[in-house]
């Protein structure tokens, strides 16, 4: 499989819950080592839990070394506290993170890629754009930290 095919699978989870996750937006993830699916994840009904988190979960150990698929930009910290999806990466050991969309809202805007390059992860963006810009054309990110509270 290519990583075409991961990215197609990680935006037809995100479509599974579109308009299911309050003012967070639906992100798939799948993670792949050595060619394989070893987790794979959609943002929760109501935007908790993030999609990374669930995929992370499932992948176990098996996410040190990974690639990590990813719709939309992690994020680089969470409006309720604790780790980040870029910061889970990173604790996982995903060697590789492969992003559609970039997230222009203030809990990522460009940050989460750079937490995980700035720790050695090889972040790519831009894979199947297009493709997954549909899912986030009623998602209004946050701007500003108040405008979340």
């Amino acid at each position: 499989m290519t990583d075409e095919d991961f990215m197609r699978r990680a935006i037809e989870l995100a479509w599974t819950h579109v308009g299911d996750t309050a003012t967070n937006p639906s992100v798939g993830c799948v993670v792949v080592l050595d060619g394989a699916i070893v987790g794979e994840g959609v943002t929760a009904s109501g935007g908790r839990v993030h999609g990374e988190e669930i995929a992370l979960a499932a992948a176990g150990d098996r996410a040190a070394g990974a690639t990590a698929y990813v719709t939309l930009e992690p994020c680089a910290r969470r409006s309720a506290g604790g780790l980040s999806c870029s910061e889970r990466l990173i604790a996982a050991g995903v060697a590789r993170v492969v992003i559609a969309c970039a997230d222009s809202s203030v809990f990522a805007a460009g940050e989460g890629a750079r937490q995980l390059q700035a720790a050695g992860v090889i972040t790519d963006q831009g894979l199947m754009q297009g493709v997954a810009e549909p899912l986030y054309a009623g998602y209004a990110p946050a701007k500003t930290l108040e405008s979340r509270r």
